[in-house]
């Protein structure tokens, strides 16, 4: 079944409760931020409690949401054209620019800027947070979807489409004005990009074959590794790899040189999958939000599974935040 087979099935009414005022989180609370797709609202989930606390009403179609370290996050509104800024206050506020099919986004290891995929205009946007305004644009010769950034904050690895025969290197030399300066034809057509946490590997997942490929941050290709049902994403905690099949409703635990450690299952349509941590608990996450169900599963760095809870009726992507009061 493909994505738009689960938004098709995911349509079907859901009664939303609504927190009310008393509900909103308090000071250092660890929330997940959830997309509710199709009815135009992040929600905001306590992990910890498992429970909703609060509905932010955003732009229509908020289809993927990133973390600005743990004090905010960025969410596209692809079908808009659009992009917002959530702070930690949970207020949603507008970023200025104009996009045309905005994706997926990559934040600067100093949270000043945002790399923004437009699969609209073959372009990445260069976004300033603090002014929440567009401030620079580079083409990269593809309909760009899934985007990495290492942990320096040198280089992005972009990958051109759903299912794409090129993967474009840009280094950020200049972070304002990133330049491409590689290609990469994988041994398949990719779909996903990460970073390993040294940044010293690349992982490239696939759209359209049950692989994985592993490279070196400098593009050679170490080997690649079986996988699941495409499409897979892929995140990483620690010495750890978590890779979802959406199709196969399963999440896989790897070590680094890709050995596969533990496997969990999680609702269908679990596709995106993000890691969370709250260091002053000690305590991270793994969170996998689903289209087909509109839940929020969640796991230990183990692989452990830990809770399932339904808040929208299709979630698209998901993303960790520190909420004040």
């Amino acid at each position: 079944m493909n994505r738009r087979e689960f938004l098709t099935a995911a349509a079907a009414p859901l009664v939303l409760g609504v927190a009310p005022a008393s509900a909103r989180p308090a000071g250092g609370t660890p929330l997940a931020l959830v997309t509710a797709d199709l009815e135009s609202h992040v929600v905001a989930v306590d992990i910890s409690a498992g429970r909703v606390v609060r509905r932010l009403r955003t732009p229509p179609d908020p289809r993927s949401i990133e973390s600005v370290g743990v004090v905010g996050a960025l969410v596209a509104h692809t079908g808009e054209g659009r992009l917002t800024l959530i702070d930690s206050d949970l207020r949603v506020r507008p970023v200025k620019g104009d996009l045309a099919e905005p994706r997926y986004a990559a934040v600067s290891p100093d949270r000043r800027l945002a790399y923004v995929t437009d699969s609209g205009t073959y372009e990445v946007a260069v976004v300033d947070l603090s002014g929440r305004r567009i401030v620079g644009r580079v083409v990269v010769r593809g309909a760009c979807r899934h985007i990495g950034i290492d942990r320096a904050g040198s280089r992005l690895w972009v990958v051109l489409g759903n299912s794409a025969d090129e993967i474009a290197v840009l280094s950020l030399s200049d972070p304002a004005r990133p330049r491409v300066t590689n290609r990469i034809q994988p041994p398949f057509r990719a779909h996903d990009v990460g970073f390993t946490p040294g940044g010293r590997r690349v992982w490239v997942t696939s759209g359209d074959s049950r692989r994985i490929a592993i490279y070196e941050a400098n593009g050679e290709l170490v080997r690649t590794i079986g996988a699941d049902a495409p499409p897979q994403h892929v995140t990483f905690m620690g010495d750890r790899a978590f890779v979802t099949s959406g199709d196969d409703a399963v999440l896989r635990v790897h070590a680094l040189d890709g050995r596969r450690l533990r496997s969990a299952p999680v609702p269908a349509g679990s596709y995106n999958v993000q890691g969370s941590w709250d260091d002053r608990r000690a305590r991270r996450w793994i969170l996998t939000p689903s289209l087909a169900a509109g839940t929020l599963a969640t796991f230990s760095p183990a692989g452990a599974a830990l809770d399932e809870l339904r808040v929208a009726r299709s979630s698209h992507d998901a993303c960790f935040l520190i909420g004040t009061s």
